[in-house]
């Protein structure tokens, strides 16, 4: 099995080293409610892997410990070889992880371009303004928009302000929550196809959690099946072309597709 492909199956020391993450028995939860019950996470450098489930299965709880801003009670979190379960969210923004919240998370009062300022990290090798203009290459109809306060936008512009923020410190890994909430489809197919131009021209590492369907079909080659806080179903890109298990994991039924092993590991 090549390495990342089952979330369930225990990676070893050397395998962790070379992936992109790597989540081991992770546990989290809001006071004496659990959410996250041992979850296990494999992903490979430079691909898309989408993350499909209910509402309060997890998906933005597991988000949330990725990008160190919810507490976790047990297990590992290992990003390119370092283990950051530990590290706080501004380090790991810093270390080069990108992240688009549920529901945008824009400052209102501030205009779109301070929106974007705010992301900016020297170690991307670049200016602000060098950052903000490779934003406006990617996203080139936010430039009539810098000016513009972040609370008067559409809810398409803001999410596209979002995903140009997230990449305004050069992350190579990006983890996006329910990018097309309500969101019009000409502007999900625009995210679609950035996501795939940010894998193909710069090898990015992206982890997306969606109720959209279509979306990660369009840009995903993994989709994965979280319920109750861990995963139940993992289908890779061969299987993602099967149309009888397509259909099934759009009614996230685990029946007919890949099953995950639970069984518990830790990284050293």
């Amino acid at each position: 099995m090549m390495i990342g492909t089952s979330p369930g199956v225990c990676p070893t020391d050397t395998e962790v080293q070379a992936l992109a993450l790597a989540v081991q028995d992770l546990h989290a939860g809001y006071g004496a409610m659990p959410v996250l019950q041992g979850l296990h996470l494999s992903v490979a450098h430079g691909r898309i892997n989408g993350i499909l489930g209910h509402n309060g299965m997890g998906k933005s709880t597991l988000m949330k410990c990725l990008m160190g801003l919810q507490p976790t009670t047990a297990g590992h979190m290992v990003f390119n070889g370092r283990d950051l379960t530990r590290v706080p969210a501004h380090e790991r923004a810093g270390a080069g992880i990108g992240y688009v919240p549920q529901g945008r998370g824009l400052i209102a009062a501030l205009s779109t371009e301070d929106n974007l300022r705010l992301a900016w990290f020297k170690r991307s090798g670049r200016s602000e303004a060098e950052a903000i203009e490779a934003a406006m290459q990617r996203f080139p109809r936010l430039k009539k928009l810098l000016p513009r306060p972040g609370g008067s936008l559409s809810g398409g512009e803001q999410q596209l302000v979002a995903l140009a923020r997230s990449l305004m410190g050069d992350p190579w890994l990006l983890l996006l929550d329910e990018p097309t909430e309500g969101i019009q489809p000409s502007i999900i197919e625009e995210m679609a196809d950035t996501l795939v131009a940010l894998q193909r021209e710069q090898g990015m590492t992206v982890l997306v959690v969606e109720q959209n369907m279509d979306f990660l079909l369009s840009c995903s080659e993994r989709i994965l099946v979280l319920e109750k806080g861990r995963f139940v179903a993992d289908l890779d890109a061969a299987q993602l072309q099967d149309s009888a298990a397509v259909a099934e994991l759009m009614g996230l039924g685990a029946g007919r597709l890949t099953s995950v092993n639970p069984a518990a590991c830790s990284v050293r």
